[in-house]
């Protein structure tokens, strides 16, 4: 697509897209076309009935390209992307010795472009929704807000109501719950919720209140759950029961709460999320960089517990996320069982879009590419040669596709970056801003990380192996100088010749000596010199 294409794609008016196929919720559908047209579908169907029905719109062709629901990330948390590689090889709990200092120090204009910056990588990498959990920065949530409004992606923004802590005024968080799920009733692309940190950081009569206020405002309440064994000895020890079954016991679960990870999961806690209507974000890449397990998605998609796929601000490609999502499963469950398909890539694709989008709350709003949907959509490049020979289109968008494949990202029906570039402000303006404001904030926070930087553990390690080899060698070379002393005093070191060889030598000489007449003469004088002695 050339730069025609991008100018005809950013117009406001009514908009007929014809690409080579359209990704709904049935499956690929080649010879289909979209209306899109004040931010939503208009119109989905077969191409020759949107050119009769909207002969008044001038058709927009995209050869080569697929257009398909955008991306929901049902996980995230903008104002932590200063530090993305600061959790790089942590143990586990990391929120208390990295996430927690680092949004502490950060101040309003920092956390501003944290948030923005998050966003914008998530645009690339073809999110049009992210959830937020929450910051935990000293600003007003609004903050995060302006920064996904004026990225221009949709935002389920969390604000955290923990009131555990000793200092808390619990009425008063409730307050500011109201307040916030208020402040954003009209807004077209932030969707206010409520976040707790985890089941112990509140008190029961606040997750009580909170599940309520979120019920009655159509919102949701994310909570971390399951997550990390050390949480779960502790659920153990304070109630004799595991998060999810002390949330099941003061009738906390339902169809509000979006519980994040759910990796140590027992069988009966699959049954309560399945029969009370829990959602779940299934986190995959933050398992494998700094968890303790891997939530049992293909068992949850069994059971019809419903989930979507979250980054937990791992990294902002949502092709990648898919394939995560399914290579886990492969890993920690599929290869012990012989599941050579662990759902297929079709799953991978629903619960990354749709399935996203109705846990965080948005399923009647985005998601699917359908009538009276919100246009968040992506225009991927399937001429490309990983996608052009295609026989599974699903499967290979889940394991072949990449965020470079992507054209256009649309939300709310607007173009909103072009080839990974935003349309309408200066990305890489931000990104210079942030490498400086990033600086500064990771300089003043309190950190604790329980191991070093990849480059300073890597010229340790060197200088380790440097030091061991050098001994070993110490240790197994003889010395030099007695063996060459040695090889001087002894012929037969320095002469190649083995013993045997000499002793043949010296054989041979002998026999020759015998056989001259002074050996012969010397033989009878040997022979008679004992007669000789006896007779004296």
């Amino acid at each position: 697509m050339n730069q025609h294409t991008q100018e005809r794609l950013r117009t406001r008016g009514p908009l007929l897209l014809i690409p080579d196929a359209v990704l709904l919720s049935e499956g690929v559908m080649e010879l289909y076309a979209v209306v899109v047209s004040a931010g939503s579908f208009e119109a989905v169907g077969p191409t020759e009935e949107l050119e009769r029905t909207y002969p008044h719109l001038q058709p927009l062709r995209l050869p080569g390209h697929l257009l398909m629901p955008g991306f929901v990330d049902s996980h995230h948390h903008l104002t932590q992307s200063f530090g993305a590689a600061l959790a790089f090889g942590e143990p586990s709990e990391i929120f208390r010795r990295v996430w927690v200092p680092l949004e502490g120090a950060l101040d309003e204009e920092s956390a501003y472009v944290a948030a923005k910056l998050a966003a914008l990588e998530s645009l690339r990498g073809g999110f049009t929704t992210v959830t937020d959990a929450g910051t935990r920065a000293g600003v007003d949530t609004d903050v995060v807000a302006c920064a996904a409004r004026d990225a221009g992606i949709r935002c389920v923004l969390g604000l955290i109501c923990d009131d555990t802590a000793a200092d808390t005024d619990s009425a008063a968080v409730i307050e500011r719950a109201e307040k916030h799920l208020a402040a954003y009733t009209d807004d077209p692309l932030i969707h206010p919720s409520l976040a707790i940190s985890i089941p112990e950081a509140a008190t029961d009569a606040t997750l009580h209140a909170t599940a309520r206020l979120a019920t009655e405002a159509g919102a949701v309440v994310q909570m971390h759950v399951n997550e990390h064994l050390a949480a779960v000895e502790r659920s153990l020890l304070r109630h004799g029961l595991r998060p999810l079954e002390h949330l099941a016991s003061i009738n906390a679960l339902g169809p509000h709460l979006l519980a994040a990870h759910t990796t140590l999961l027992a069988p009966r806690e699959v049954s309560l999320l399945a029969d009370t209507g829990t959602a779940v974000s299934y986190n995959p890449v933050a398992s494998a960089w700094k968890g303790n397990a891997v939530a049992p998605a293909t068992t949850l998609a069994e059971r019809g517990v419903r989930f979507g796929i979250g980054s937990d601000g791992t990294r902002g490609d949502g092709f990648r996320l898919a394939e995560a999502a399914e290579f886990a499963q492969r890993l920690a469950y599929g290869l012990t069982t012989g599941d050579s398909s662990c759902g297929a890539g079709w799953t991978w694709l629903e619960h990354a879009t749709a399935g996203g989008a109705d846990a965080v709350g948005l399923g009647g709003r985005t998601g699917t590419i359908a009538t009276g949907m919100a246009a968040d959509f992506l225009l991927v490049d399937v001429s490309t040669p990983e996608l052009a020979l295609s026989w599974d289109l699903p499967w290979e968008l889940v394991r072949r596709g990449n965020r470079d494949q992507i054209s256009a990202v649309f939300v709310a029906g607007r173009l909103r970056l072009w080839h990974g570039q935003p349309t309408d402000w200066d990305g890489p303006e931000l990104v210079r801003r942030a490498t400086a404001l990033a600086r500064s904030a990771v300089a003043r926070a309190p950190l604790t990380r329980a191991h070093p930087t990849s480059t300073t553990a890597r010229n340790t390690a060197v200088r380790e192996t440097a030091v061991r080899t050098r001994a070993l060698r110490r240790s197994t070379t003889a010395p030099e100088i007695p063996v060459r002393n040695t090889a001087m005093r002894d012929p037969e070191l320095r002469n190649p010749g083995t013993r045997e060889n000499t002793e043949t030598r010296e054989t041979t000489t002998a026999r020759n000596t015998r056989n001259t007449p002074h050996a012969r003469n010397t033989a009878t004088l040997n022979t008679t010199a004992p007669n000789r002695s006896t007779a004296q």
